[in-house]
């Protein structure tokens, strides 16, 4: 059993570190929406597009069912960024305590 255990681990692992980068994804997706960057710079628009490809679909998810917007505040960055954590702290320590269990 301790080799599933090692595998539950290792995704838990995984799954904090893709969490932790979508973090930051989510994060510079704000700053942006308050800066304007350079629009003649073909490397910053390349990475300005990467980061609204990344956040797309799970903002957009999340606009759809809890229309948060009051006025040109958008609140969905906000719920993400809670269900992020909610992950971490419930998924990734419920993960890890299995695989604790398991290995020992």
């Amino acid at each position: 059993m301790f080799v599933f255990g090692y595998f539950l681990y290792a995704l838990a692992v995984v799954i904090k570190m893709a969490l932790g980068i979508f973090f930051w994804f989510v994060i510079a997706r704000v700053i942006l929406s308050w800066v304007n960057p350079n629009p003649y710079n073909d490397f910053v628009n390349q990475i300005i597009r990467a980061i609204y490809t990344i956040t797309d679909p799970v903002l957009y998810r999340v606009r759809a069912m809890i229309p948060l917007n009051f006025g040109s505040i958008d609140f969905s960055p906000i719920v993400v960024i809670l269900g992020i954590e909610f992950l971490q702290i419930f998924l990734v320590r419920s993960l890890l305590e299995i695989s604790q269990r398991l290995i020992y």
